[in-house]
Formats: C-alpha cells, sequence, structure tokens
C-alpha cells in the first residue's frame, strides 16, 4: 500500500529518522506510538504529502487517497453543518446537479434536435456513475456519521462556523471518514470527542476498508481498533503484531533482552579496552592488543531507549469525612431559559468512586460546578457533608497557573512541607525534566500546562477530589501516573473523561446526565454499558407487533417525575459477574480447543479413507488382470486384503459419520 524507503528526517541537529525503511498493508490498522517528541506527527505529515524527507522516498501506489486529520487548527464556515460534511461527496454532489440541468435540458421544447442524442448518452453515464457510487444514499450516510460523532439533529442546519473548535475537529472527522480515502491518518482522533462518540468511533474504525494509521493517546481505543503497533524509538519504527496491549507485554520483554544484551556487551567491551590499556606499550602483546583494536571497532554498539518512567505516588494524609459528602436536594438549573436539571436529588457517600457520563453538552461540568460549589443551582439546595475536604479540578484548571512562577515554584507553593522531597519525583512523572523544572508556566504549551495542573492537585491534601476532564492531552505515561494514583486514594472520587480504560479502572458507580436529571448506576462502567443494552432491547422488543408492554427504567415514564439519585429497578437482567464471566470464558475456549480436535480427527479419518480407497482400487484393478489368478497363492493374499480393507473402510466412514454429527 505505502512504503519508506531508507528514509531519513531531522530537524536541525536532532535525528528523528535514520534511514527508516516501513511499510504498511492493506487492511492494517497501525497505532503509532512512542515517547513524545519522537516524530509520530511528523510521519504523519510526511505520509500525507505535507512534509518531506531530507533523506529517502516514499512510495505511493498510483490512485492512492489520502486522508489526513490533524490535532487541531481546522475550521470550517460558509456552510450549513450538513452541507459542509456532504463536501465529502463533491463528484456526487456535481454529477446530482449536472443530471437535474441535463433533465431541465431536455425537458426545453426548444432543444434542438442534434442536442438530443449527446445529452441522452450524457445523462446515462452519469445515471450510472451515480448509482454506482450510491449517490441516492448521500443524505442517510451523512446523518449516520453526524449521529454517531454526538451532533444533534438540531444542529443539522446551523452554520459550521458558530461551533466551537473541537466541534471543528469533528466536522473535519466526519467529512474525513464520508470521504473514505485509501489511506487514513488521524492525529489524536479522539480528543474531542466523548465516550459514546469515542464507541462509535471505534465500530467504524473496525469495519473500515482501508488501512488506518493512528496516533492517539486512549488504551482501550487502540486496543478497540489497531491491529498493528509501529514503536517510533531510537530514530526507527520497530512493528509489533496485535493490540496495544500484547504491544506493551512484547516492547517490555524486549526491552528486557535488549538490556541484558547490552550489559554483556559493555562488559566484553570493558574486558577489552582494559587489555588495550594494559598492554598498549609492551611490544611483547603489540599483535594481541592490534586485534582487540579490531575487535572493538568492529562491535555495533546496542543502543537501549531510556526506561519509562514508573512514578509510585502516594495522597499527601487527611482526616477521613463523615459519611454523607455531598448532597443536592431538589435541584434546578438553567441558561438562557433552556433547562439543564429540574428537581435534581443526588446523595453521595464516602469512599464513592463515580464517573459522570453523557454526550458533550449533557451537563455533566454544570453538575460538577453544582458539586463542587462553585456555582449555585438556581434552585434547591446543596450540602455538604462533615469535615470535606475538596479539591475540585476544573476543565479550564490550566489557564488558571501563575504564568510568572516557575514549574518548580508552581508546584513548591501549594504542596505541603512533608510533600517537598516528591516534587522532582511528581514532575518526572509528568515529563518535567531537566531544566524543564525552571520555565515560567506562562512559556508552556498547552498540553505542557496541563500535566502541570493535574501535578499540582496531586500534592494538595484532600479526602474528596471533583475531576473535570483531568485526562485531556495527558500522554499515556503521565495518565498511568495520574490512574496509579488515583487508583490507591482513599477518599471520595467524582470524575468526568473520555478515556474508556480511565472509567473502566477507577469508577465503581456511575451517574448518567440527561434529560434534565441523573441516572445512578451501581457499577462498573462496562456493566452500565451493557444494562443499557439490554434495555434498549426491550424496548425494541416491546415496541414490535405482538409484543410484551415495555417495562418502565430510568427516563421511560408517561408522567414527569421527580429525578432521584437512587436507581431505579429496570427490566434488565443483571449483568455477569467476574467470575461468571470467567467461567463462560473458559467453557467458551474448551469448547474451542473441542472443536479444533474434532476437525483433527475428521481430517485423520478421511485422510485415512482415501489411503484405503486407493489400495483397494489397486487390488481390484490387479483382480481384473486375466493373469491374476495363475498363482493361487498371492491371488488368496490379496482377495484376503481385500476384504480387510473393506471392513476397515466401513469402521472408518462409521466414526466419519459420528464426528461429523457431533
Amino acid at each position: 500500500m505505502i512504503q519508506l524507503s531508507e528514509l531519513t528526517k531531522r530537524f536541525g541537529d536532532r535525528v528523528l529518522f535514520d534511514r527508516v525503511s516501513w511499510q504498511v498493508s492493506d487492511g492494517d490498522r497501525v497505532g503509532l506510538c512512542g515517547p513524545n517528541g519522537a516524530g509520530k506527527t511528523t510521519l504523519l505529515k510526511m505520509l500525507a504529502g505535507l512534509d518531506e524527507p531530507d533523506v529517502g522516498l516514499i512510495v505511493r501506489p498510483s490512485g492512492l487517497t489520502v486522508g489526513y486529520l490533524p490535532q487541531d487548527g481546522l475550521e470550517h464556515s460558509g456552510r450549513t453543518l450538513v452541507n459542509e460534511v456532504a463536501q465529502a461527496f463533491r463528484p456526487l454532489l456535481d454529477a446530482r446537479d449536472e443530471l437535474a440541468r441535463i433533465e431541465h435540458a431536455l425537458a426545453d421544447p426548444e432543444l434542438p434536435d442534434g442536442e438530443h442524442e449527446p445529452l441522452l448518452v450524457q445523462y446515462h453515464d452519469l445515471g450510472e456513475f451515480f448509482r454506482r457510487e450510491e449517490g441516492h444514499t448521500i443524505d442517510l450516510r451523512v446523518t449516520q456519521v453526524l449521529d454517531g460523532l454526538g451532533f444533534s439533529r438540531a444542529e443539522f442546519n446551523k452554520a459550521a462556523e458558530t461551533f466551537s473548535g473541537g466541534w471543528q475537529m469533528r466536522i473535519a472527522l466526519a467529512k474525513l471518514l464520508l470521504g473514505r480515502p485509501s489511506l487514513l491518518l488521524l492525529d489524536e482522533p479522539t480528543n474531542h470527542l466523548d465516550l459514546d462518540a469515542r464507541n462509535w468511533l471505534e465500530a467504524y474504525l473496525v469495519s473500515y476498508p482501508h488501512p488506518v494509521i493512528l496516533v492517539s493517546h486512549d488504551r482501550y481505543f487502540l486496543d478497540a481498533v489497531v491491529t498493528k503497533v509501529a514503536d517510533l524509538s531510537l530514530r526507527t519504527l520497530t512493528d509489533y503484531v496485535g493490540t496495544y496491549s500484547a504491544y506493551l507485554i512484547e516492547y517490555d520483554a524486549r526491552m528486557d533482552r535488549l538490556r541484558k544484551a547490552k550489559q554483556e556487551q559493555d562488559a566484553e567491551v570493558g574486558r577489552l579496552r582494559a587489555f588495550i590499556d594494559r598492554f598498549r606499550y609492551q611490544a611483547t602483546k603489540a599483535a594481541q592488543v592490534q586485534s582487540r583494536i579490531k575487535m572493538l571497532d568492529k562491535i555495533d554498539i546496542i543502543e537501549v531507549p531510556p526506561e519509562r518512567k514508573r512514578v509510585r505516588f502516594t495522597f499527601p494524609s487527611c482526616p477521613k469525612s463523615g459519611r454523607l459528602v455531598l448532597e443536592l436536594t431538589d435541584v434546578g438549573k438553567a441558561y438562557d431559559g433552556v433547562v439543564v436539571f429540574s428537581h435534581l436529588d443526588l446523595h453521595l457517600e464516602r469512599g464513592d468512586r463515580i464517573a459522570l457520563v453523557a454526550p458533550n453538552g449533557a451537563g455533566k461540568s454544570t453538575l460538577m460546578r453544582m458539586l463542587s460549589g462553585a456555582e449555585a443551582p438556581d434552585s434547591g439546595s446543596r450540602r455538604e457533608g462533615h469535615q470535606v475536604v475538596m479539591q475540585y479540578f476544573a476543565q479550564d484548571e490550566a489557564s488558571r497557573l501563575d504564568p510568572v512562577k516557575t514549574v518548580y515554584q508552581t508546584l513548591e507553593s501549594d504542596s505541603p512541607v512533608g510533600m517537598v522531597p516528591m516534587i522532582r519525583n511528581i514532575l518526572g512523572g509528568f515529563l518535567f525534566a531537566g531544566d524543564d523544572i525552571y520555565k515560567k508556566a506562562g512559556v508552556l504549551s498547552g498540553g505542557e500546562r496541563t500535566r502541570l495542573a493535574v501535578a499540582r492537585m496531586l500534592l494538595k491534601p484532600a479526602n474528596t477530589l471533583l475531576l473535570d476532564e483531568p485526562t485531556n492531552h495527558l500522554d499515556l505515561d503521565s495518565k498511568d501516573v495520574l490512574l496509579d494514583a488515583l487508583a490507591d486514594f482513599g477518599g471520595t472520587l467524582i470524575f468526568v473523561s473520555h478515556d474508556r480504560y480511565f472509567v473502566d479502572r477507577l469508577a465503581t458507580k456511575i451517574i448518567a446526565v440527561g434529560h434534565g436529571g441523573v441516572e445512578v448506576y451501581p457499577g462498573t462502567y462496562t456493566e452500565f454499558l451493557w444494562s443499557k443494552a439490554q434495555r434498549a432491547a426491550a424496548v425494541t422488543k416491546a415496541n414490535e407487533p405482538g409484543g410484551p408492554p415495555a417495562v418502565a427504567g430510568p427516563g421511560r415514564t408517561d408522567e414527569p417525575r421527580r429525578k432521584s439519585s437512587r436507581p431505579t429497578p429496570t427490566a434488565a437482567p443483571e449483568p455477569p459477574s467476574y467470575h461468571a464471566k470467567k467461567r463462560a470464558d473458559a467453557e467458551a475456549r474448551q469448547q474451542r480447543r473441542a472443536e479444533a480436535d474434532r476437525q483433527k480427527r475428521i481430517a485423520d479419518l478421511e485422510q485415512r479413507i482415501a489411503a484405503h480407497e486407493t489400495e483397494i482400487n489397486a487390488i481390484e484393478t490387479r483382480m481384473a488382470e486375466p493373469a491374476f489368478y495363475e498363482d493361487r497363492t498371492v491371488a488368496e493374499a490379496a482377495a484376503s486384503r481385500h476384504q480387510q480393507l473393506m471392513w476397515e473402510v466401513g469402521d472408518l466412514m462409521n466414526s466419519w459419520e459420528a464426528l461429523q454429527e457431533q
């Protein structure tokens, strides 16, 4: 599909790629991984034709179409949302317009006779192209993609320029997906997507018919989508076939082997140099010294990438809160006449680990601000429990950093005395190393400011954390630091995150926000999705002709009702437990092994039957010859063998039929 041949790329004295040869084949879905600054975005730009290598070639087949989604910077204007996204079908739209023009021309009674026939031919050709490319489904395909990416139907006719930066990137992604280029390049496509949109995009990319190369800091997304991981380190690309999780295991094993080989090589080099230094000036050892110097020159020094930092962190101690942490009673909230919450009741207790989930714009951040006390409800009351020490990490937390303070001073000024020794370790875990800690906060990039704001939060004592999208702009290693810290946190945790892996690891309770209230589900996000699918299936079945009446679940009452934090019983059965799932997986594996064994036995029987029948045919050919019975002994032996083979074939056929019936 596309090849890199001896490709080299430099920025000043820094070499990103050194004589790299690499290939992407048809059907590959490649996750491009590596440390920050290794050159992932640069590689995507070169593949897209927006940048050129210094040395080497990028070999593209003729007719290759490339679609590239950058991290940010795209804007759309001048059309409605639907019309802007439909530009992905520009050739079909032009064909549709031309067909309409020809129809109008053919209907004109003053059309000269000589022009009638050419117009009919052109109309036929365009009509065949429009039919072959399924032009009649343009509106349906546009609607499906916009729905999947989280746009509401009410927004379809809004002007494209009225959407914010994150939604602008969704528009660009929609156009790219609908255009179906033969090579799809995505640089952090999930940055601006909520959980529902990410789940939809996963399914879309898994069924995408052409190669995909993507960069993402969402581990769950990578696991769900990629079939191969290309690790970019030490100025080259190394392929690992399989999921991202499989890549991590194989990468660690490879690094262990590489470090061991490096240690052995260093020991050998040390011995050679010690010998050379000791006997360099002894005439009797001159030949041996020269021999070892040549050996040193021939050694290809093994290079090992720096070890990925794993920072273990413990939150500063803080007294426990009372059992009740936060409570909202009969809360209402509206903006410009649009009701976000109405008659909302919510009760949070010590030790809850809650993920707020909903599409963007449903009210998650509003609920977080009301819970934190940063914003008061329009009606109702908020009550905070005994001895609650709270930290609220807002979406714009990074913009609140003092631009004059250095990175180190930002953490030092808010840190308890006992946590000061941990500051450098924490900064290292969030990729601030060396002189980076002396940079002013005001000169940091958006991603760096987010990492610094998260690090500052970890150093403050608290027994209740409210985190609104803390994983935005964090790379995988920084996410791991935050995830490990929060997993060990002993207090109450309420958070919003669009990272599925992050939510799955932390949440033990889900609050689905929307329709003026909340639905509380006491379980993990995976169990919540399972229950949601069960309820949807029950509703679908109930709506079928002759189906049983639907059982009311959360959000399915005919009368307006008071929104409550207590889970409402539904018709959906309880999701399978962890142990039940393990047993089911074990049974499935056993069934697969049994099926594989059965197929192997069937194949073996078929080979034996074929061999017996070949021998029977050979004996029968000999028995048909006139001279066969001249030697009585030989004839009797052949007849006996023929009868034995016939009985054995019968037994083999019985066994074969029994296995087929299974």
